[in-house]
Order: C-alpha cells, then sequence, then structure tokens
C-alpha cells in the first residue's frame, strides 16, 4: 500500500493540467486530474486527496462554487489557480475556503514551495503518543509544547485539532486552525500579519522571505472567516482583537 500523498489537479486547459501534474508528481504525489468542476467534486470525495488545485474559470461550475462543495466533506488544503488579478476575485475565493491562490502565469517552482509549507503543517486528527519520535520533527505534527489552549469559553486541542466553542465543535479550515491557535499560544503579545503568514509557511523565525500584501491580505481574510465562525465581534471582541495596523492578538479574558 502506498504512503504517497495525494493531489488533485482540477484545471480545463490540458497544458495547464500537465504542468500542474508533473509540480505535485515531482513532488512526490499521486496525483490525479479532472477537468470540470464536477468532476473534481466526485474525484475529491472519492479520493480524500492532501491537496488540491482548482481553476477558478472551470467550464461548469465556477471554482468559487467547487471550493464551497468540497469543503462541506474534505479539509485538504486548496490551492486556487486564476487568471484574474482583481482582488475581489481574490478575497472571494479564500472565503470560499481555499487556503491559497496563485495567479496566472505563476512559476512551478513557487507553487511547488507554497505546498511544501502547507504540507509542513499537520492534517489529520492523531494522538501525539502514537507518533513516533523520529517522524516528529519531520511531520510537523511533532511540536510537543503545543498542546491545549482555554480562552472566554473556547478551548483548543492541538493535538486532536479540535476547537470547541460554548460546547460545540467548530469546523475550522487548516489554516483558520493555525491562525487560531498562534493567537492562543501567543496571548496578548501582538502578531503581526507577517508573523501569521510565517507561521503559515511553517517558518518559525524571520527567514528573510519575501511576504507580499497579497499574503498579508490572504491572511486578513482568513481572520475574517475565523471570526464570522466563532461568531465573534471586531467592535466587543471575545477571542480576536485587531491591533490596527499591526496585526492581531487574543482579546483579555473575561471576569
Amino acid at each position: 500500500m502506498s504512503d504517497a500523498r495525494v493531489g488533485l489537479v482540477i484545471e480545463d486547459d490540458q497544458d495547464i493540467r500537465e504542468l500542474v501534474r508533473t509540480v505535485l508528481s515531482q513532488a512526490g504525489f499521486d496525483v490525479s486530474v479532472a477537468s470540470s468542476g464536477a468532476e473534481g467534486v466526485l474525484v475529491a470525495k472519492n479520493l480524500n486527496p492532501d491537496v488540491i488545485t482548482l481553476d477558478l474559470g472551470l467550464p461548469d461550475i465556477d471554482g468559487f462554487e467547487v471550493s464551497r462543495q468540497i469543503r462541506e466533506f474534505s479539509d485538504a488544503y486548496i490551492v486556487m489557480l486564476t487568471a484574474r488579478t482583481e482582488e475581489l476575485d481574490t478575497l472571494i475565493g479564500l472565503e470560499s475556503g481555499a487556503d491559497d491562490y496563485l495567479t496566472k502565469p505563476f512559476r512551478p517552482r513557487e507553487l511547488r514551495a507554497r505546498i511544501a509549507a502547507m504540507m509542513r503543517r499537520p492534517r489529520s486528527v492523531a494522538d501525539p503518543d502514537a507518533i513516533p519520535a523520529d517522524a516528529a520533527s519531520d511531520a510537523g505534527a511533532a511540536h510537543p509544547e503545543r498542546g491545549n489552549y482555554s480562552h472566554n469559553g473556547l478551548e483548543l486541542s492541538y493535538s486532536s485539532r479540535t476547537v470547541v466553542v460554548d460546547g460545540k465543535e467548530m469546523n475550522l479550515t487548516r489554516t483558520e486552525f493555525e491562525l487560531l491557535h498562534a493567537l492562543l499560544e501567543a496571548g496578548r503579545t501582538v502578531r503581526t500579519k507577517s508573523d501569521l503568514v510565517r507561521r503559515l509557511r511553517d517558518e518559525d523565525y524571520d527567514v528573510g522571505s519575501y511576504i507580499s500584501e497579497a499574503d498579508e491580505r490572504s491572511v486578513e481574510v482568513h481572520m475574517g472567516n475565523l471570526r464570522k465562525k466563532l461568531g465573534d465581534s471586531p467592535q466587543k471582541p471575545r477571542w480576536l482583537q485587531t491591533v490596527r495596523g499591526v496585526g492581531y492578538r487574543l482579546a483579555p479574558g473575561e471576569h
């Protein structure tokens, strides 16, 4: 039985589909492809892929709707590939459940780097005691210092990848989970948008990698999505406090 990770390419342009398939294959994925949105949703349901690249301009269902449908049953990382450059399209894409996006034409090396960063983060629910020590540093699941957090009625367990608010379990994407965990971990210390971009790339320190305005804007959108799911108010935050012009921090504890 193969231990290879599974990738899915949903793209109607044959040349781009083959390019992305090659990039994922070289990165060690078993790759399946789909040329339409409906086919992509069906394949995603059957294969449970780790990563999905999703063309925005599909011939039948647009990529936004495909992403929404896939999010109903899958926690796969979704990277949207779009020829559109309008900010609104990017925001809608992220709001529909995508984790990241690239604008066509893109460099294959950049796509591979983005996916590699995603895959360094844990994917599934796991018992940390069941993870071999030698696999821990490799899998990204293995941050032994990352445990359980409780704040203002919200409880997060890093090992089981669960978030419970007032007794109700939340359905967060992995990107939203990582952002929430980063704020809980930092407490009242402000995390800048650049800090959070690096966190999503699994860079513990500033290693000099380039962070664009679009990268920081994507963090804003993911934080907005997270707020909506938690039912948190920007004006009277219970958990996520915006520090204008800087970033975010955990709201004060309730007394």
